[in-house]
């Protein structure tokens, strides 16, 4: 978070478009991963609070500061208590905000406070309590919720039915960090660097760019290798997009090993 993803290489036009937009596009994208995920306001640094939906560098530092005098955060409430934190920014954020071990488990999910009454009366509704959200009991719990008639149950409860969704979705899964169900990439322990590759030699690894003539496959060893688009398939494709995409995890074979320019030559077709 501390790195401007300008900085990491973001394609190889990179510095060929307009860098305003460019900066705009990949703040954005910084800022819905940070949301998508949500953040511990107990842990999190500058650097990562700043990309939450509704709050800036100032309130960042002001969150840390509060940390500093006053504790940790018990509960969202007390959120309500930061240096310039509004209700608007509030409204805003308190949804991407998670405190772990707080108050009441809802804090530890992506439900809006607003939306606490509507949570606990769909778990009412469904003979639960906020006690059936712990982890013991999460797999029964996550069942009654899946078999919730959405449309029936939001006339009940008088909420839309996409807030109904959300709600059922966070309860399902409370405190659980939704890059847990993304593959990981599987390295081999005796691959270390460039200098363990050999020809033919078969490696699992991830995708990390894809660009016009082919992805760049990360296998472990400090050094992405290049599956050219003419190793990607057995078919003819006209760009890489057609068949992977960043975060992939994929079988290769190494082709080529180039320790003087320390250039991997990969291929899909195994």
């Amino acid at each position: 978070m501390k790195i401007d993803p300008k900085h990491i290489g973001v394609g190889q036009y990179q510095h060929d478009v307009n860098q305003k937009a460019l900066e705009k596009v990949l703040d954005e994208t910084v800022e819905d991963a940070v949301n998508n995920v949500g953040v511990n306001i107990n842990r999190a640094s500058i650097a990562l609070l700043k990309h939450v939906s509704g709050i800036n560098k100032t309130i960042a530092k002001n969150i840390i500061d509060y940390r500093e005098k006053e504790g940790r955060f018990a509960n969202r409430k007390a959120i309500k208590k930061v240096k310039g934190l509004g209700a608007k920014a509030f409204e805003q954020s308190a949804g991407f905000l998670r405190i772990a071990d707080g108050d009441t488990i809802l804090d530890n999910t992506g439900v809006h406070p607003e939306s606490y009454a509507a949570a606990k009366a769909l778990l009412a509704q469904l003979g639960l309590t906020l006690d059936d959200l712990k982890s013991e009991h999460i797999r029964d719990t996550a069942g009654k919720l899946a078999r919730v008639d959405v449309s029936q149950m939001a006339q009940t409860l008088s909420v839309g039915e996409p807030t109904l969704r959300d709600i059922i979705s966070e309860l399902r899964k409370p405190g659980r960090d939704p890059r847990d169900s993304a593959p990981a990439p599987y390295l081999k322990t005796d691959v270390m660097t460039i200098d363990d590759l050999k020809p033919d030699m078969e490696l699992v690894g991830t995708v990390r760019n894809v660009i016009d003539f082919g992805v760049f496959v990360d296998i472990g060893v400090h050094q992405d290798g290049l599956v050219h688009i003419s190793q990607i398939c057995d078919r003819y494709i006209t760009h890489p997009s057609q068949v992977l995409s960043v975060g992939d995890v994929v079988t290769v074979k190494v082709l080529s090993v180039d320790k003087e320019r320390n250039r991997i030559g990969l291929s899909m077709i195994v």
